[in-house]
């Protein structure tokens, strides 16, 4: 597969967060031929740490029995947060994925820049805009809907 399908996947678990009222994020990892997908789970959970990128690192660490996921793709529909970027590397996931950016809260390229200080030694790769449209549509949708 490639990254536009994996994308698509996890645009289809957003869709699926935005139907349970939930912040359209849809996230999806993937470790050799192994897929996790999930979506936020806030309201649901009513836990502030359940946004879909820890969700699906909880879902493969659960699965492979281990925290450490060196050789994980993650993608993932909005730039995550400060919460997630931590997550992420402590993680030590190889490479982030990312659709659309967030302005406001944003922790790799739009508003923190947390793995760009060059004392770490976590630099995950990372790359940015594969169906930048679509998630940031979504989002808007979303929004719109909730201030009716």
């Amino acid at each position: 597969m490639e990254d536009k399908d994996y994308m698509l996947l996890a645009l289809k678990e957003a869709k699926k967060a935005f139907k349970e009222k939930e912040v359209p994020v849809g996230a999806i990892l993937v470790i050799g031929d192994k897929i996790y997908s999930t979506h936020n789970k806030r309201e649901k959970k009513n836990d502030i740490s359940s946004h879909a990128e820890i969700e699906v690192i909880k879902k493969a660490e659960k699965d492979l029995n281990n925290w450490l996921l060196p050789s994980a793709s993650l993608f993932v529909t909005l730039e995550p947060c400060l919460m997630c970027a931590g997550a992420i590397a402590q993680a030590h996931i190889k490479r982030l994925v990312y659709a659309a950016s967030d302005p406001s809260m944003g922790a790799i390229t739009s508003h923190y820049y947390v793995y760009d200080d060059p004392k770490d030694g976590y630099h995950p790769l990372v790359n940015v805009g594969i169906c930048q449209k679509e998630s940031e549509a979504l989002l808007k949708e979303f929004f719109a809907s909730i201030r009716k």
